[in-house]
């Protein structure tokens, strides 16, 4: 199927300033995304950001990008503008891929994008893989989903979720387990553009609040999350210098 990959990049990060620009090998970080992006089945890779210093970078390398507005409150805001500037169909699909995602694996990005082709129900999908230690499982800071009979979203939590009543805090999922290990959610999504159009002016989910997880204002006014379940994790992302330092050392 056809669709476009959107790469939002802001340099407001404030654990890592000039997040997007940092250097990998001699390439900017969100070059290296796009790279990467370009290697999966997309029509076109795109950049949407508000800094003309990301564009200049990204024309360097003949990486697409489009000037979005500086002040949108949320990146869906920023998806949806720039989907209005690259003239994109209702009916048209487009990929969000993060821009701190380097080493993201283009095989990923088309299945995202192929569940909207196979799923005329759901006006989002995303990406999740098991989670193997009951440390992830109690870490906030890993976003858990749980799942329907058609890998459909139930809910998205940063709480341990689904909680085994009587595993005494153990693992109750590995060898010899009849039950599906928990999931950890993977922050890529597909969009139908004429959802994403929409998403920005539905009220803030009262759960979206409490969580702090966007996709859950989809799920709070009735739209469904088709998730692609991936057998293997994604490789690691950039947030702070040490996750940078990490990323560089795989480039050398």
């Amino acid at each position: 199927m056809s669709f476009t990959v959107l790469i939002p990049a802001r340099l407001a990060s404030t654990r890592l300033p000039d997040k997007p620009l940092a250097d990998i090998a001699g390439i900017p970080m969100v070059v290296r995304v796009a790279q990467r992006a370009l290697l999966s089945g997309a029509s076109r890779v795109v950049v949407a950001t508000d800094s003309p210093r990301i564009a200049e970078s990204c024309a360097a390398f003949q990486v697409s990008t489009v000037l979005t507005h500086a002040d949108h409150p949320s990146g869906s805001d920023r998806l949806a503008e720039a989907c209005n500037l690259l003239r994109l169909g209702d009916d048209e699909v487009v990929v969000n891929v993060q821009g701190d995602e380097p080493l993201i694996d283009p095989a990923l990005i088309d299945a995202v994008a192929g569940l909207l082709a196979d799923r005329p129900d759901c006006a989002m999908s995303t990406a999740a893989h098991a989670i193997n230690s009951i440390t992830d499982l109690n870490n906030p800071n890993v976003v858990k989903v749980v799942l329907d009979a058609r890998n459909t979203a139930l809910y998205f939590s940063r709480a341990p979720i689904p909680v085994a009543r009587d595993a005494g805090g153990q693992a109750w999922w590995g060898a010899g387990s009849q039950l599906p290990p928990p999931l950890r959610h993977v922050g890529i999504y597909g969009y139908r553009v004429g959802f994403l159009r929409q998403f920005p002016a539905l009220p803030q989910a009262p759960l979206e609040q409490l969580e702090q997880l966007e996709q859950l204002r989809a799920l709070w006014h009735g739209h469904r999350i088709a998730v692609h379940v991936t057998a293997q994790a994604p490789g690691p992302g950039v947030d702070t210098p040490e996750d940078l330092e990490r990323v560089r050392r795989l480039f050398v």
